[in-house]
């Protein structure tokens, strides 16, 4: 079959308002979803995310920040083709997710 290959372009991220936290903060469910059509499974998924934060807590395995505008999903680990995890956050604003870096498996 030769050498897979892939690249940020195989990895899309959705983002969608959910009800607002009981505070009235407004809560984003987040999906991260590998669709790589050759099959490959995809790990070091790396978001551009500013200073991410969020006001309910995530399960930092799932999407943490590392430093400014570089944001971890999946504690590093492989997405296979057509996986997908989501999570939702709350912040007073909707951040711009963006995959910028990813591993190839």
């Amino acid at each position: 079959m030769g050498d897979r290959r892939c690249s940020p372009e195989d990895i899309e991220v959705y983002q969608g308002a959910t009800a607002p936290l009981p505070n009235g903060i407004p809560t984003y469910t987040v999906e991260v979803l590998n669709v790589c059509v050759s099959g490959c499974a995809v790990a070091n998924i790396h978001v551009r995310c500013g200073w991410f934060s969020s006001a309910r807590l995530i399960n930092p395995r799932v999407f943490r920040r590392v430093q400014y505008d570089d944001c971890l999903v999946n504690d590093g680990a492989p997405l296979a083709a057509g996986e997908s995890l989501s999570f939702q956050y709350a912040n007073t604003f909707r951040y711009p997710l963006h995959v910028f870096a990813v591993s190839c498996f």
